[in-house]
């Protein structure tokens, strides 16, 4: 019996080491897998315009930032589109803001990660300036295993050139990636917990930088879960009931914001 814990630790330890290998290569498969599927596609070009609200209503320059979130990816209609549909929520406004005339327009770029965004807020600026800009980012920094404080500070950088320019900025954090269907346990929870971490870096850049945090994840995440109607055919991107969810949690920040800027 003296040599009993010996064995039982080798034992444990030569499992461990099987479970460690084995979870490594289904971890491997899944991604492969995932690199695999069929994904959405921009549909709508790269740049977004269209206006919205009574023509005689005070206006609105409202621009998109980011990457495919910002260009709607996974619905073929503009009004379908996180930004279509926060632009007519702003258009039709509230009894204490009343409605305004959104000029709506995105330089938002699939598959952009945070340091795409200088070239982003460059085009932003040019011609007549944006009173609010939202920036919709953080889902391939994470999904590409990127620094979170790395791609935080490209992210703070944006948004510190956006205010000396005189825009409010609101910033959507990082959403929920556990709620994707495209990824199958447990890389769906890798992914879940690798999006949080880079949720908490983009809100504590933004705020030092002077944005506005909407923590898509927190505010969004548990609908996303629960209804797979809020993602399109490629269980990634949101579809037109998701990206309605996400602009209605966006709308009171921009709202705030488009007050702060009358």
């Amino acid at each position: 019996m003296a040599g009993l814990p010996e064995r039982l630790t080798k034992a444990a330890a030569t499992s461990l080491l099987a479970g460690a290998l084995g979870g490594a290569a289904l971890l491997a498969g899944e991604m492969l897998a995932a690199k695999a599927r069929r994904y959405a596609k921009p549909t709508m070009g790269l740049a977004l315009r269209t206006s919205m609200g009574p023509a005689g209503a005070p206006p609105l320059r409202l621009v998109l930032l980011g990457d495919s979130a910002a260009v709607g990816v996974g619905v073929e209609w503009l009004a379908d589109t996180v930004g279509g549909q926060l632009a007519r929520l702003v258009a039709d406004g509230s009894p204490e803001t009343g409605p305004r005339h959104v000029l709506l327009s995105s330089v938002g770029v699939a598959g952009s990660r945070s340091m795409d965004l200088a070239t982003q807020v460059a085009r932003a600026l040019l011609g007549a300036r944006p009173d609010v800009a939202v920036i919709l980012i953080g889902s391939n920094d994470a999904t590409s295993l990127r620094d979170p404080e790395e791609a935080a500070g490209h992210l703070g950088q944006a948004v510190r050139r956006l205010r000396s320019a005189g825009v409010q900025v609101v910033v959507g954090t990082c959403p929920d990636l556990g709620a994707m269907r495209s990824l199958a346990p447990p890389l769906r929870q890798i992914a879940g917990l690798v999006g949080r971490r880079m949720a908490r870096a983009q809100a504590k850049a933004v705020i030092e930088a002077g944005g506005s945090v909407v923590d898509l994840g927190a505010e969004t995440g548990a609908v996303f879960r629960a209804d797979a109607g809020t993602l399109c055919y490629d269980g990634f991107h949101p579809s037109a009931d998701g990206y309605r969810v996400w602009a209605h949690a966006l709308y009171p920040a921009v709202a705030k914001a488009a007050m702060s800027g009358v």
